[in-house]
């Protein structure tokens, strides 16, 4: 550590002590002969759960042998440090962590501490693995100075309502080696973390456990047939060290502090998507945590099947591995088998990466809030706000609406609505055809886009930015668009909507201050009725100044004095020809300023 820069902070300085314990000293202490023990150590079905290895489906759950990591039997972890004693604990961390650490009062004072709240020889291994070949005093000072930080970022982050810095790491992870949940500033790093998405299973068809891994600090909900310990064997065998999983770092309900519980919700839980964006790896178990994978025809199409939930949606990864993979059903690399029955799977694993490629782009910028809102109308959830909550960070605004279990999903939308960033807005406003059945017109409600047909609006003609600023003022809570727009203009040929659904087309007609009339061509691609009239228009971008895409909003606007204005929106048409466009801007009857939409 002498060689590190005095200047880097205790994060780095964190992430180099570990780096130099998992290098530099792991080869002094193997030189020494001090991780014989770990050597020897394998951990096999039957003795961690009771359960006969032969009735185990999924092979990597089955058995795992360590060479050099210490990793702990549960017997192992589950004693408590009570039993030990400071001075044994000492020897026990001194030779599962590979290290000759001295007896000093500073750190028998530590270890008494671990023996007053109860903790066990596992809780006391993870907290102290990353740190152990610091002097005391390091220890210390770290174990609080990360503390501390960790706490300060999260209450930094949800000022109030909303969530002012999404990409938050987990509060908790899941500790391999040790077989404990530890907090997230006890690794201080991403690299080695890895995470775990699964589908929940209906409440008959699973339990809620209580278990030490967690410190039994709430029920763990996991299938039936399942166990945390033989999850734990399969994701060591893949090669992960640290792991997020809901059910086990995430506080549920029924917990010994259900205060906390919905107080650490309203940070965590939509800030998840940023935990699967993080991790090194995503382990997906698509027919249920911990069950062998399976291809039937049924689970693709259950609400139940990791497609079709809500929380899922932001959970996709690249670096994805596929767990509960069997014998017979498809292997890690994706290679084609046979299932038991002798059936080929090939149909089947053609529709599996069809429904994986639907989500490529999201929560990437390259896609739009359209498709996202499509993807969420065929997903469920056991508590609708879920599904709204689901899209925060797919959307990837600087900042994001916290989460209110109890909330009703229009007021979570217009939350969501209100902190997108603005190319998803202008979205809105100028492709969405209809108006707002709610408070506001300039954009659908909720029940609005989960009823509709979305997916066939189509962004491809409007530029990612939109037009100059729609905003949402928090202070006022006034939406406004501030780009330019004409006071009048007469539509016509768009009152009635096409049989068969075809492209419509009209006319604008429009008078400049002199009396000169111009007739434009326009289009709509939707069938809503625009009845002829009078009406002011907003334009997707400045006219003469920029590219422009032709998007426009057609609606009334009135005067609240001499420079406010009030618009409400009616529908959207398109100009197809740039040089009809070109010739409205010579008209001289485009302004520049801002309007408040309602």
């Amino acid at each position: 550590m002498d060689n590190l820069d005095s200047t880097l902070s205790p994060e780095e300085l964190l992430f180099h002590t570990v780096q130099n314990f998992s290098d530099d000293t792991r080869r002094q202490a193997k030189t020494a002969g001090l991780l014989k023990y770990l050597g020897d150590v394998t951990l096999f079905a039957d003795t961690e759960t009771g359960q006969a290895t032969s009735s185990i489906q999924v092979p990597m759950q089955r058995t795992y042998t360590c060479t050099t990591y210490p990793v702990l039997p549960r017997h192992y972890a589950d004693r408590p440090c009570a039993d030990l004693g400071a001075t044994e604990l000492l020897i026990e961390l001194n030779r599962i962590l590979g290290a000759s650490q001295r007896d000093t009062r500073s750190r028998s004072s530590l270890f008494n501490a671990y023996i007053f709240m109860g903790y066990d020889f596992g809780t006391a291994s993870g907290l102290l693995r990353p740190f152990w070949c610091e002097d005391i005093w390091t220890i210390v000072d770290n174990l609080q100075i990360f503390q501390v930080e960790d706490q300060e970022m999260r209450q930094k982050a949800l000022p109030d309502t909303r969530i002012i810095n999404p990409k938050m790491p987990p509060r908790r992870v899941w500790d391999l080696y040790s077989n404990r949940v530890v907090p997230y500033w006890v690794i201080q790093g991403s690299k080695r973390l890895w995470a775990i998405s699964h589908a929940w299973m209906d409440e008959d068809d699973r339990s809620g456990v209580l278990t030490p891994i967690n410190g039994y600090q709430w029920p763990v909900p996991i299938p039936k047939g399942a166990n945390l310990d033989l999850i734990r064997i399969e994701m060591l065998n893949l090669g992960a060290e640290y792991v997020w999983l809901d059910v086990l770092c995430l506080r549920q309900k029924g917990g010994q502090r259900e205060d906390l519980r919905e107080e650490e919700w309203k940070l965590d839980v939509p800030t998840i998507g940023h935990v699967y964006r993080m991790a090194a790896r995503v382990v997906y178990y698509f027919s249920g945590l911990g069950l062998p994978f399976s291809f039937g025809t049924d689970n693709l199409e259950s609400n139940r099947c990791w497609f079709n939930r809500a929380w899922t949606l932001q959970e996709t990864s690249e670096n994805r591995m596929v767990g509960g993979v069997t014998d017979g059903t498809l292997s890690r690399s994706d290679t084609m088998q046979i299932d038991q029955e002798g059936h080929h799977v090939q149909e089947r694993l053609r529709t599996f990466h069809r429904k994986l490629g639907c989500f490529r782009n999201l929560g990437t910028g390259q896609s739009d809030i359209f498709h996202a809102l499509a993807q969420m109308r065929d997903r469920v959830s056991h508590n609708p706000v879920d599904r709204v909550a689901g899209l925060a960070f797919l959307l990837e605004s600087g900042t994001i609406p916290a989460y209110y279990e109890t909330q009703s999903v229009e007021d979570a939308w217009t939350a969501l609505v209100n902190t997108m960033q603005k190319s998803y807005r202008t979205q809105l406003l100028f492709l969405y055809p209809n108006p707002g059945n709610g408070d506001k017109a300039w954009r659908p409600t909720w029940k609005q886009v989960m009823t509709e047909d979305v997916l066939s609006i189509s962004t491809k003609n409007l530029a990612p930015t939109g037009c100059e600023d729609l905003r949402w003022d928090d202070k006022t809570n006034v939406d406004k668009y501030n780009g330019h727009w004409m006071v009048s203009g007469y539509v016509r040929g768009l009152a009635a909507g096409d049989p068969e659904g075809r492209l419509r087309r009209g006319e604008l007609i429009v008078r400049n201050r002199l009396g000169k009339c111009r007739t434009i061509q326009i289009v709509a691609t939707h069938q809503y009725p625009i009845p002829e009239g009078e009406y002011a228009l907003l334009a997707s971008r400045g006219l003469g100044l920029h590219i422009v895409e032709g998007h426009w909003v057609v609606g009334k606007i009135r005067a609240l004095g001499i420079r406010h204005w009030k618009f409400e929106k009616l529908s959207v048409f398109q100009i197809p020809d740039e040089n009809d466009t070109e010739r409205l801007s010579d008209m001289r009857i485009v302004r520049y300023s801002s309007v408040a939409l309602v």
